[in-house]
């Protein structure tokens, strides 16, 4: 177990040159483009920062991985041309895009550090975010600002950084992924991607008779916490913590489990997280609780049919309910069924009555109070197979927890027995328990007899 929250003693100077805007390597359409319902959705009005950190490649020493991903990004956004655009809000409030080719935000920088210098500080939650990152004021709006930021960073190793800033209501991490490895297969060469784009958000809109065929806990009224929780994303005591599952961990919580029941790894880390942080918490014993699960709508059995190369908003959040006393006091089993209750909800019908109740009751947000909790699996994103020429990323995913939203992504990207990191974010009061009860389900339990 571990965090970075507490400061940390590094000191080092990053050097950047003024923000740029990079266009479409050629024309592209002018255009306007509407978003699905579940691009539109208020839960995904925000923008969401990933970081990838790349090894020093001797054989490419007379190429600038600057110049190299500014020109392969030109190129590729000719075929990604709205991600070049701005949002725009339409009739009735509904978010589309101005396909109008003004670009993306582009940072060129140095800094005077290396890779292992740096060490595991670019694990979640970086705590050089915004070295590697900057806010270029201005630009953080959902509505007409430009829809990515980047920062690529070389460092005195040789190595460099490539920080990004993504306007989800544009893509999914998976939209994310493809359009950064269309990127990548130009920065090594190729005329166009090998997966062409594919925008169709109508898949994902209202049927004609909008009809919520089931109930949708991720999005429930109940957005008040009665116990000494979080209360909102913007409380100021929040800090994040970065729990650490590896093959110990993993094997040793799958033995607080009754023999007959199977669960994914996926599950089993969810389970464990949920239970902890509730437990952490100190919730009032009938507080009802929320677990939502970002769930991938693509190549799903019985699924709406995603072609391949969507690269828009292809999740839902399917959610489940418990007591807080049934949660923290039954065996971690019962937790793990809920979970697995929450992720095969996932269906044709199920996307398609979310986005009904999204237009039926004006794209409500996503409940963020303390009762609820929200994890996206980030590790099989494609986001940890972009290569601009210089080989896999180290480390490869989200930098931080956003709006309460906790995620999976690996601790090394080029390891065969990697760790799974997942931050969470609670009140500093909190964490003490938090750190107690990880360590309590990740201790082998004791033999009977």
């Amino acid at each position: 177990m571990g965090s970075f929250s507490s400061p940390c003693t590094l000191v080092f100077q990053v050097k950047r040159l003024e923000p740029e805007l990079v266009t479409p390597a050629k024309p592209t359409p002018h255009e306007q483009k509407v978003l699905s319902e579940i691009d539109n959705q208020e839960g995904l009005r925000f923008q969401t920062p990933f970081i990838l950190s790349y090894n020093n490649n001797p054989s490419l020493k007379q190429n600038d991985p600057v110049k190299v991903i500014r020109e392969a990004l030109g190129r590729a956004l000719v075929h990604y041309y709205p991600l070049a655009g701005r949002v725009r809000k339409g009739l009735y409030g509904k978010l589309m895009v101005d396909c109008n080719g003004e670009g993306v935000l582009f940072i060129e920088a140095d800094a005077d550090i290396t890779l292992e210098e740096l060490g595991d500080t670019l694990e979640p939650p970086c705590p050089f975010l915004e070295d590697f990152l900057y806010n270029v004021p201005g630009s953080d709006d959902i509505i007409g600002t430009p829809l990515l930021l980047i920062q690529v960073t070389r460092l005195k190793c040789g190595g460099f950084i490539f920080a990004l800033r993504l306007n989800h209501t544009l893509c999914d991490a998976v939209g994310l992924g493809q359009f950064l490895n269309a990127v990548g297969e130009i920065a090594r060469g190729a005329n166009a991607p090998s997966i062409p784009p594919v925008w169709e958000r109508e898949l994902l809109n209202a049927r004609d008779s909008p009809r919520v065929t089931y109930t949708h806990h991720e999005y429930g009224d109940q957005n008040i916490s009665q116990g000494s929780v979080i209360a909102c994303k913007d409380q100021q005591d929040l800090v994040q913590k970065c729990l650490y599952f590896g093959p110990e961990e993993i094997r040793a919580a799958r033995k607080h489990l009754p023999p007959h029941l199977t669960c994914s790894t996926f599950e089993l880390i969810t389970a464990c997280t949920w239970k902890c942080r509730t437990i952490a918490l100190a919730m009032d014993p009938d507080e009802v609780v929320r677990l939502s699960l970002v769930v991938n709508a693509r190549g799903k059995r019985d699924n709406v049919v995603l072609p391949l190369g969507f690269y828009g908003n292809g999740i839902g959040f399917p959610g489940v309910v418990s007591t807080a006393e049934l949660l923290c006091q039954n065996p971690l089993g019962y937790a793990v069924d809920l979970v697995k209750e929450a992720k095969y909800k996932m269906n044709q019908d199920y996307i398609k009555s979310v986005a009904d109740l999204l237009v039926l009751r004006g794209w409500p947000p996503l409940t963020l109070a303390g009762n609820n909790f929200i994890l996206s699996d980030n590790t099989r994103t494609g986001v940890g197979e972009v290569d601009f020429g210089w080989g896999k990323p180290i480390i490869a995913g989200p930098a931080k927890s956003v709006n309460l939203i906790s995620f999976y992504v690996r601790d090394s990207n080029q390891k065969e027995k990697y760790r799974i990191l997942v931050p969470v974010c609670l009140p500093f009061r909190s964490v003490e328990r938090f750190e107690q009860e990880f360590k309590r389900l990740t201790l082998e339990p004791e033999e009977e007899g």
